[in-house]
């Protein structure tokens, strides 16, 4: 059960831990995990990168495609400002309970057709700063420095997880999924991503609205509904956002905010989308009508870079 993997890692990443004891914890169950300490002006995090082999992926030889899995967030804790999980870890604790559940299921005997990759950062003294409606959790190092870390290029589609309850544009406590980005375009709301959601959360979708701003990169001075969408800047594979949400808005260094059964679906969620994507079974976009858009249109991949600056 994905819910009793969510309650332990809330409980590893509660306490004032660094990417080397959550490491530790990850590796007993088998995972193979690499971390690596980047130090920026606000501070330093450690990057994991955790690695699943599927039953036919290519780490084993196989040509089943890899689902990328970011547990996106600017830190798990604010000390000395805050004591204990922040809600924007809530990307953190996704990704570690992602991590367990897969594992144990490996052991078990259940592994997933495809190559399963996991990134994401653990920081316990990430800064603040202010953001309309509510204050939002700061990083220590740049966006680009985590996207580098995090969005793998032997990903094939990425799923990027994040707390996005510090808003008043969808207020509805569960998960949502955003469209699809690819290089630039927001592509229409994948239809198999759709059942999948109603399947895992049994209730209709909740889709989280976008605007182009959100898949361009942070700071260029344009509105971002949060980091969900980041991970698209950098990738050159399908994104989809899986929102941890909340009827209320909710500041990201808020404590005691972290609601295991939200996240535990939004942990169910990307598991299954794995599952299916690994053995063919679901797709992120229709290519077909994807090309199309880029004969009329052209290109977009001009919105992942910086943009023209000054007048």
């Amino acid at each position: 059960m994905t819910f009793s993997h969510v309650v332990e890692a809330i409980d590893l990443l509660d306490a004032p831990v660094w990417g080397r004891e959550v490491a530790g914890v990850l590796e007993e169950v088998g995972l193979e995990v690499d971390v690596n300490t980047v130090t920026g002006d606000k501070g330093r995090t450690d990057f994991l990168t955790i690695t699943l082999p599927g039953a036919n992926g290519r780490l084993t030889g196989g040509d089943s495609p890899t689902t990328g899995i970011v547990g996106r967030l600017g830190g798990i804790g604010a000390r000395p400002e805050a004591v204990g999980l922040v809600s924007d870890g809530d990307g953190a604790v996704a990704a570690v309970a992602a991590a367990l559940a897969l594992a144990r299921a490996a052991r078990r005997g259940d592994r997933l057709p495809g190559d399963v990759m996991i990134g994401t950062h653990v920081c316990p003294e990430a800064p603040t700063e202010p953001h309309e409606p509510v204050p939002f959790m700061g990083t220590p190092v740049s966006m680009e420095v985590m996207n580098s870390w995090e969005v793998r290029p032997e990903m094939d589609a990425v799923l990027a997880i994040d707390t996005t309850k510090g808003n008043k544009i969808l207020n509805w406590k569960g998960i949502a999924i955003t469209s699809t980005v690819l290089e630039g375009w927001i592509l229409p709301v994948a239809p198999d991503l759709v059942e999948l959601y109603e399947q895992v959360c049994g209730v209709p979708a909740r889709v989280l609205p976008l605007s182009t701003y959100d898949i361009t990169p942070y700071g260029n001075g344009l509105y971002h509904v949060n980091s969900i969408l980041q991970p698209a800047v950098s990738a050159r594979v399908p994104t989809v956002g899986v929102a941890i949400t909340a009827e209320t808005a909710v500041p990201g260094s808020a404590t005691g905010a972290s609601h295991p059964g939200d996240i535990a679906l939004a942990v169910s969620f990307v598991i299954e989308a794995a599952k299916r994507f690994g053995a063919g079974r679901l797709s992120f976009h229709d290519e077909a009508q994807h090309q199309e858009a880029l004969r009329r249109y052209g290109e977009m991949t001009h919105l992942q870079g910086e943009g023209a600056s000054g007048r």
